[in-house]
């Protein structure tokens, strides 16, 4: 007699996201940035106050941010007022902009003894590793939301990405614009991305008169 293949008891364990907040980060909203940059700016914390505005100006994916050179933001000794950098995920270049605070941190950093001949712009601490990694990254932007009193798994390091360009589809509704600037190479990435809904839609219509 043959014994039926029952299927495999397994013990119950808890959802992994039990208790979590999942789905899209929330970007920063403009007080919360100044209130991390004057937090990092009082503690005199030069790397961390340079990582957090290159991440906003760049608007990089995490894993593009912590690979960045040198020489991706400095050129004759001076920082750039724009950039371009190679994405890991399109493998296409994308372009931003280095505002004036953010150049300020770049060459405040920039003097610091362990940026002496490194290639990279966040070097790793130790030696085996060149630059900071995604996980460090991440965790170092959970300081950051933290240190101000947001709750730490609403926001990742897609909210620093995600922060400027949310300020500038609000400002001008220039679904395009936002496009380029994430370096997507669908419209249709981009309106996923910043959960455009239908309301946002007709309010940019009904402001447009024909």
């Amino acid at each position: 007699m043959e014994t039926p293949n029952l299927p495999a008891i397994r013990a119950l364990r808890p959802a992994w996201n039990k208790g979590r907040i999942v789905g899209q980060k929330r970007p920063l909203k403009p007080k919360h940035v100044w209130a991390i940059r004057v937090r990092l700016e009082l503690a005199e914390n030069h790397r961390d106050l340079a990582l957090f505005n290159l991440a906003i100006d760049s608007k990089l994916r995490g894993c593009d941010l912590v690979k960045m050179k040198v020489v991706d933001v400095m050129a004759s000794g001076q920082i750039k007022e724009r950039a371009s950098v190679l994405q890991s995920k399109t493998r296409k270049p994308v372009r931003f902009e280095i505002s004036e605070g953010t150049r300020a941190s770049l060459a405040r950093w920039m003097r610091e003894p362990l940026m002496i001949g490194s290639e990279y712009l966040w070097p790793g601490r130790f030696h085996e590793r060149l630059h900071i990694s995604t996980r460090q990254y991440a965790r170092i932007v959970r300081v950051w939301v933290t240190s101000i009193g947001l709750e730490a798994s609403a926001y990742g390091t897609h909210s620093m990405r995600r922060t400027k360009v949310t300020q500038i589809y609000k400002k001008t509704g220039n679904l395009r614009a936002v496009q380029l600037l994430l370096g997507h190479t669908k419209m249709d990435s981009t309106v996923r991305y910043l959960g455009v809904e239908l309301e946002d839609a007709l309010a940019i219509a009904e402001a447009i008169e024909i």
